[in-house]
Order: C-alpha cells, then sequence, then structure tokens
C-alpha cells in the first residue's frame, strides 16, 4: 500500500464522509425525538400499524416486532440507515477507480513507480476508513438519541451493538459491488445514477421478498443478510446470509484487482 495516495483519497472524501456522517446522524436524532409520543401509547401504536395493508407490512418488517420499544423503534429507523449507507458505499465504490478515468488523470497515476496492486490497495483502505467514520460518528449519535429519548425505558445494549456493528460488512457489499460494475462497464461518467440504482434496487428487492415471501429473494440482497428485526428478535445474524455477502464481497474484489491490472487506460490525447 501507498501511504501518499492512501491520505490523498482519504482527504479527498472527508467533505463527503463529513456530509453523509451527519446528516444520517441528523436522521436518527430526529426519528429518536418523536419515539417518546410514539411510544406513549404502546397499544395504540400497534393498533395503529396493524391497520397498515399487509403488503406494506411485510415490505418495511413492521408488525413483527413491538415497535414501542427501544430497538423495536430502532429496527424501523435502522432500515432507513442502511439505505442511506448503501448509497454512499455505492458513491465510494463507483468513483473509487473510475473517477480519474472520467477526469483524465489516470495515465498521470498509472507512470509514478507504484504498481497497480498497491494503487487499488491504497484507495480500497482509504475508502473503507472513510466508511468505517461514518460509521463511529452513525453509532455515537445513536447512543447519544437513546441515551436522550428512551422516556426510563431499558434494551440491551449487546443486541443494539450488533446492528451497528453490520453496517460495515453492510457497506462492504455495496462498495465492492460498485468498484466491480465499474470496472465492468466502459465508462462511468457519474456515480450517483450507478450508486442510486444499486441501493434502490438491492431495497426493492427486499420489499418484494417481504412481500411475496420468495425466501430466494433473501440471497440477492444485502438488506435482507443483515434484517434488523432478525437480529433483534434472534440477538445474532442470520450466519447462512451473511456467509452470502461476505463471499459475494470477496468475490468482488478479487475480480475487480483482476480487471484493474489488466485495464487499458487510455491515456490524454
Amino acid at each position: 500500500m501507498s501511504a501518499n495516495i492512501y491520505w490523498h483519497e482519504f482527504r479527498s472524501w472527508l467533505r463527503s464522509v463529513f456530509i453523509w456522517s451527519l446528516s444520517i446522524a441528523a436522521l436518527v436524532l430526529f426519528f429518536y425525538s418523536i419515539f417518546p409520543a410514539f411510544a406513549e401509547d404502546a397499544a395504540l401504536s400497534n393498533q395503529l400499524i396493524a391497520k397498515f395493508p399487509p403488503e406494506l407490512r411485510e415490505a418495511f418488517g413492521l408488525g413483527k416486532i413491538d415497535m414501542a420499544t427501544i430497538l423495536g423503534f430502532f429496527t424501523l429507523v435502522f432500515a432507513f440507515v442502511q439505505l442511506c449507507l448503501a448509497i454512499q458505499a455505492g458513491n465510494f465504490g463507483f468513483g473509487l477507480v473510475s473517477i480519474e478515468e472520467t477526469e483524465l488523470t489516470a495515465d498521470f497515476l498509472l507512470t509514478k513507480p507504484v504498481s497497480r496492486f498497491k494503487i487499488i490497495t491504497s484507495k480500497l483502505v482509504a475508502a473503507i476508513s472513510s466508511l468505517l467514520v461514518t460509521d463511529i460518528v452513525i453509532s455515537a449519535a445513536t447512543f447519544i438519541a437513546v441515551a436522550s429519548f428512551n422516556g426510563g425505558r431499558t434494551y440491551d445494549t449487546p443486541t443494539l451493538v450488533l446492528l451497528l456493528a453490520s453496517m460495515i460488512l453492510f457497506q462492504l457489499f455495496f462498495l465492492s459491488l460498485g468498484l466491480l460494475i465499474s470496472l465492468l462497464v466502459k465508462r462511468v461518467p457519474n456515480v450517483t445514477p450507478f450508486s442510486l440504482g444499486l441501493a434502490f434496487g438491492a431495497y426493492v428487492i427486499n420489499a418484494f421478498s417481504g412481500v411475496f415471501g420468495d425466501v430466494k429473494l433473501e440471497y440477492l440482497t444485502p438488506f435482507k443478510h443483515f434484517d434488523p428485526v432478525y437480529i433483534v428478535q434472534n440477538i445474532s445474524f442470520d450466519t447462512r446470509l451473511v456467509v452470502i455477502n461476505v463471499t459475494v464481497s470477496v468475490v468482488s474484489l478479487v475480480l475487480s484487482y483482476w480487471l484493474y491490472t489488466r485495464r487499458d487506460i487510455h491515456a490524454v490525447s
């Protein structure tokens, strides 16, 4: 790994990390600010959810857990957090190497006495470090929100930690898959449409999996691999789905390294 490339990449991501971290942290704090009113009448809250269409309840995992509890409410909040994290990680993955080709600076970097293996490794570690910063900020905001708005209600801390720990593996899926796709296509002029498509595509598959009860769809989306409702109910990950998630991430990274080291980088004419 090249320290110079790592720090250059890490600093280039800082503004994006700052915006994403504070935005998602604000989202968590906002949701929990309304939790006391939501949970004040637990029976009424659960009755309200029971009146939702069955398809809607299945799509968002409602009705499977008491939403008037700290962790039950967090399963709803965490679903939106995951969607934001998927878009952020997708942005990083799609832009990891494609941005230099788009800005026509890739040939300048590749003329330096650094192997392509070191280049992509340095960039990847910088991206993962940036995602970890976001995860730490969100975790801190979550504990602050829970402590501030719990209304005297207790919760299982290890379960909350387990939920928050799932974020990095969840993001690695979108980071690695985004990187692989960016190397498979000829050019990525703008990473945003690609990352939004990947994140919302996975989210829609997750919703259809709940609506139709099609178990096979669980294999296709990390939103099911790290389903917050399942984690809260079982106080553990679904090992089978987590293995699939990690396998896809590892295979995507291996293929990305192979493609990048053999990629034909066009020089500035």
